[in-house]
């Protein structure tokens, strides 16, 4: 048997992530976070503190990706609990507006 340490909350953890994922925003949309926009694909907490986040942009040519990514990466990182990060960028599928919450939807005047 581990420590307690050794093993982590993971759905704690995951709703940690997803409450900092809401606080990162796309400057070209600030309105609304990236989570909201539906640019988180996929969060995969282990126990032991290893998180994939898959991800994508609302266009592969988006000119601030590497912004962004670098902003989720560095706050993910500082997420209690966190040990190591693996960001994935993909485009498939790629982003439309119908992966944007509701709530998104509601501010941006599209529903």
């Amino acid at each position: 048997m581990g420590d307690k340490e050794d093993n982590i909350d993971t759905f704690e953890l995951e709703a940690r992530i997803v409450t900092e994922l809401k606080n990162i925003f796309d400057p070209e949309i600030p309105a609304v976070n990236i989570y909201d926009l539906g640019l988180i694909y996929e969060i995969d907490v282990k126990e032991d503190g290893k998180v994939m986040i898959k991800m994508t942009m609302t266009a592969p040519n988006c000119p601030i990706a590497d912004q962004i990514l670098n902003e989720v990466d560095q706050r993910i990182r500082n997420v209690p609990g966190v040990k190591d990060l693996d960001l994935v960028l993909t485009f498939d599928p790629p982003w439309d507006k119908s992966m944007m919450s509701e709530e998104a939807l509601l501010l941006l005047g599209m529903l």
